[in-house]
């Protein structure tokens, strides 16, 4: 199972986060490193309460519905 680390960005929905998660990737021929955000929807099965930008560890899971594939394993702390 893959796991990812990231901040909260949105929690308008209900049972459902978006995390952005940011990686740093090296230019081939420059040899520059810049970052690289994506975000996942992430489920949130007992809608706990997270505020935004609070760093959260996410797994992968089987897919829950046509975005989340993503699932909370506890919030770090910081």
């Amino acid at each position: 199972m893959r796991h990812k680390q990231g901040q909260v960005v949105s929690t308008k929905q209900q049972k459902t986060l978006v995390v952005k998660v940011d990686n740093y990737k090296t230019h081939p021929k420059y040899k520059k490193r810049f970052k690289v955000s994506k975000k996942f929807h992430v489920d949130n099965p007992e809608n706990a309460a997270y505020e935004i930008g609070q760093t959260i560890e996410i797994f992968e899971t089987k897919p829950l519905s046509k975005l989340k594939r993503w699932t909370i394993v506890k919030p770090t702390q910081q």
